[in-house]
């Protein structure tokens, strides 16, 4: 199929990107890398008035760092970040998962603020922001607004953005020392979206576990450091409160024993990289 009709904005500055959607609102589309949008235009799933092309917008290109957090802006290319010299060192979790992200190809074009604006329940830069406690940084002609992941998320491919605002950036916090991360996923194919996707992150005081492919959205539960059947227990419940269901790639039930299995595989894997 060919994607319905449409204006196009090649922005030049943040301010025309927000002068189009302060117009236009629900009507228009952001462009970064277009790995999920495209498809989306081609079938039809979206019909927008306007797509805003924000590509050339190098304000938004390059990755920083504050005090506590590696910040990604809009323009970020998913392989940019992952050949980012500091990744490994500030955010492991993230250089874990990006290799499961797509194809080199995709990856080559999609970006980080992409796949969190695309918010699909499957994908795993979402799922890594949520476990992280990382936040989303939106931008309006109105405002600006910090979202915890936890919030932002709200169901599948839905989000808290305003049809006015866009994703500038997203943060993720640094690495804490003594704080191990792990990520796994079980997919049809590697490159495809996880049946299950499981993201880790294990300190002195607890173990957190953000899960993906199963609701709605990632979801992430924290417990204390709980060892043997404790562990076994508190995942059976997690599996249980996901409310899992039957799909043509996998049964509720492989799903939730994924939860249970892979989730404790994860966990003691981040439980032995603290460091």
């Amino acid at each position: 199929m060919k994607p319905a009709g449409f204006d196009y904005i090649r922005a030049d500055t943040v301010e025309e990107v927000l002068a189009a959607l302060s117009e236009h609102g629900a009507e228009a589309r952001i462009l970064a890398g277009g790995q999920s949008l495209a498809a989306m235009l081609s079938m039809r799933l979206a019909k927008p008035a306007v797509v805003v092309d924000i590509m050339r917008l190098r304000e938004l290109a390059a990755i920083t760092s504050d005090k506590n957090s590696i910040v990604i802006p809009a323009c970020v290319r998913q392989q940019a970040a992952f050949s980012w010299p500091n990744l490994q060192v500030t955010l492991p979790l993230l250089a874990s998962a990006l290799p499961w992200v797509g194809h080199l190809q995709t990856r080559s074009r999609g970006t980080i603020c992409g796949s969190v604006a695309h918010a699909d329940p499957s994908a795993e830069i979402p799922l890594c922001l949520l476990a992280l406690e990382g936040e989303v940084r939106l931008r309006s002609r109105r405002r600006r607004r910090a979202v915890p992941a936890n919030s932002f998320f709200t169901g599948t491919m839905i989000t808290d953005r305003a049809d006015d605002e866009f994703i500038e950036a997203v943060a993720f916090p640094k690495r804490a020392t003594g704080t191990g991360h792990a990520f796994a996923e079980v997919g049809r194919r590697h490159g495809d979206f996880a049946i299950v996707a499981c993201a880790a992150v294990v300190d002195s005081k607890r173990i957190r576990l953000a899960v993906g492919g199963v609701a709605d959205r990632p979801v992430a539960r924290d417990f204390p450091l709980l060892e043997g059947t404790a562990l076994d227990d508190a995942l059976n419940t997690f599996a249980w409160d996901l409310g899992a269901t039957d799909d043509l790639h996998a049964t509720s039930r492989y799903r939730r024993d994924l939860v249970r299995k892979l989730g404790r595989r994860t966990l003691e894997e981040a439980a032995a990289c603290r460091g």
